[in-house]
C-alpha cells in the first residue's frame, strides 16, 4: 500500500466508525444503552454523561434501567432525559430509572429507516470526499510518473468502492432490524 491508500484507508475507516456510531443511536424498538451517550447531566454544575453518573442495564429487550450511584442525581438524570428528544417518558421508583422503550409503529419504522439511509448517504459522501482528497494528494505529487499517478487513483477508486458496499452493508442490517416486527 501507499501513502495515499494508507491515508485514504484511514479516514475511509473513520467514516464508517462514524456510521456505526449513528447507527448504534437510532431507536429500533430494541433497548440499547448507547441512546444515552448524547445525553447530558447536569450534576454539581457540570454537563457530565449519564453513563459517568450510573450503570445502565439492560434487564429485558424493551427495558433500561439506570441506576445511579449517587441517589441524590436521580431527580437530575430524569429531568435530563425528560428534555431529550428520545420520546421515551422515564420512571423513577426511587432507586432507579426505567426507560420502557415501546414497540415502533410501521409508519415509525419506516421514519427510522429513511433517517438511517439519509446517515448512510452522509458517510458515502465522506467517503467520496475523502477519495477527492487522496486523488488531489496523487496529482500534487510532481515526483510521482503518470502511469503510477492513474495507478493510484484507480487503488484509490477500488478501495472507495469497497466503503460503499461495507456501508450498504450496514444500512441494509440496520434496516432489516428496525423493520423486524
Amino acid at each position: 500500500m501507499s501513502q495515499y491508500t494508507d491515508y485514504a484507508t484511514s479516514h475511509m475507516d473513520k467514516a464508517i466508525e462514524a456510521l456505526k456510531g449513528n447507527f448504534s443511536r437510532v431507536r429500533s424498538g430494541r433497548a440499547n444503552a448507547h441512546i444515552l451517550d448524547l445525553i447530558k447531566v447536569d450534576y454539581y454544575g457540570q454537563p457530565t454523561p449519564i453513563t459517568q453518573l450510573a450503570g445502565v442495564k439492560v434487564p429485558e429487550a424493551s427495558m433500561l434501567v439506570i441506576e445511579p450511584w449517587d441517589k441524590t442525581s436521580l431527580k437530575a438524570i430524569e429531568k435530563a432525559i425528560e428534555a431529550s428528544d428520545l420520546g421515551i417518558t422515564p420512571s423513577n421508583d426511587g432507586v432507579a430509572i426505567r426507560l420502557p422503550f415501546p414497540r415502533p409503529t410501521e409508519e415509525r419504522r419506516r421514519e427510522l429507516a429513511k433517517e438511517c439511509s439519509k446517515l448512510a448517504e452522509d458517510a458515502r459522501v465522506a467517503v467520496r470526499n475523502v477519495r477527492r482528497d487522496a486523488n488531489g494528494k496523487v496529482e500534487r505529487d510532481e515526483e510521482l510518473p503518470e502511469d503510477e499517478q492513474t495507478r493510484e487513483k484507480k487503488a484509490i477508486q477500488k478501495l472507495t468502492d469497497s466503503y460503499v458496499a461495507k456501508i450498504e452493508e450496514l444500512l441494509k442490517a440496520k434496516t432489516a432490524e428496525i423493520m423486524e416486527i
